[in-house]
């Protein structure tokens, strides 16, 4: 009787593994058969595969877009990656259309996308493997309502070094008895402030051409050897009705940290720091020119780390010069408007 039940329910009129697979082939082919022998499928959508055609273009040659006018260029390349959002929208709208013309065309996009970002899609750390030195850096907003919290939480990451930007006068003192039992060595310059396990010197703040104190240098000397430490908070960007994206100011800021970098005596160089721009933001390329994010070669995606609630750049970043990334990853949510963001390092077997 089993068995009878069992045939009845997978028949004809069943609702068996074999009947849906019918099912699925019905309505593939009731999708298709309208395209065959319907020559507008090449004159339809002529629009989508402009678009498709435009949004590569855009992608592909970013750095062509000027900045001239409320600094467009920058503004593009801050939030890249998401043009990959028009991709799926234009398939979909190619299949509606039914237009192989607009199918073709979004080809193009993809593979462009793909060749910029595809990288970063797959997990490149290194096993969690052992490194050297663990670092990690947090804009923890002036405005901050938990800033105990919020450094418990960034101890919490065993970070051997940590370094924190915008900090209120009024609230380092939190953050000192905070940090205090997990790292011994501190400094705070201006806004910005190094934690460590290891023992600083030369430390020293960092002008970056902004009339009060954003940014700092340190020597960290970790069992493996020292490192230069940079933090470092580049001037805010505004997006303006009639100024556009406006950066003067943090373009300036980032040419003069790239010179101070640039003349670090030591081989190996640690930057931390909110920058207020990403690694394919042109107006960084004094600093991006000569050192290598560790999310982009250690880490497992994107990496974005602001706004907080729902991260759609990373502004926040850990460069190195001189060391090799191992894992680089994102950290929970505090109670900032940015999220921090930490790294594994090794030194080379050779160095200063």
């Amino acid at each position: 009787m089993a068995q009878q039940a069992y045939a009845a329910e997978t028949g004809n009129g069943g609702t068996g593994p074999g009947r849906r697979g019918d099912r699925l082939r019905r309505l593939a082919h009731r999708a298709l058969s309208g395209w065959r022998g319907d020559p507008g499928i090449w004159r339809r959508g002529i629009v989508l595969a402009v678009l498709a055609v435009l949004t590569a273009l855009v992608m592909l040659m970013h750095s062509r877009i000027p900045n001239r006018i409320g600094n467009l260029g920058s503004l593009t390349e801050t939030f890249l990656p998401w043009c990959g959002l028009l991709i799926p929208v234009l398939l979909v709208a190619g299949l509606v259309r039914r237009s192989a013309t607009a199918l073709i065309a979004v080809l193009l996009p993809g593979a462009v996308w793909l060749n910029l970002f595809g990288g970063l899609l797959t997990d490149k750390t290194d096993g969690g493997g052992a490194g050297d030195l663990t670092v990690a850096t947090h804009n923890v907003n002036a405005d901050n309502p938990d800033p105990s919290g919020t450094a418990r939480d960034v101890a919490g990451s065993g970070a051997d070094v940590v370094a924190l930007e915008e900090l209120k006068a009024s609230a380092v003192p939190v953050y000192e008895n905070a940090l205090a039992p997990a790292y011994p060595y501190h400094s705070v310059q201006g806004t910005v402030g190094l934690w460590s396990k290891y023992p600083m010197s030369g430390v020293k703040a960092v002008d970056i051409k902004l009339g009060w104190t954003r940014a700092m240098r340190a020597t960290v000397t970790a069992p493996e050897g020292q490192v230069a430490v940079y933090v470092a908070h580049l001037p805010s960007v505004r997006v303006k009705m009639k100024a556009g994206f406006t950066a003067h100011q943090r373009d300036k800021s980032a040419n003069a940290l790239g010179e101070a970098i640039a003349d670090e005596p030591l081989g190996r160089v640690v930057l931390l720091g909110d920058l207020n721009g990403t690694m394919n933001d042109r107006a960084l390329n004094a600093v991006t020119s000569q050192m290598r994010s560790t999310q982009g070669a250690a880490g497992s995606g994107f990496g974005f780390s602001w706004p907080a609630s729902f991260p759609m750049a990373r502004i926040d970043q850990i460069m190195v010069r001189g060391v090799e990334p191992v894992t680089s990853w994102t950290l929970p949510e505090t109670g900032s408007d940015h999220l921090p963001v930490a790294a594994r390092v090794k030194f080379p077997a050779t160095g200063s």
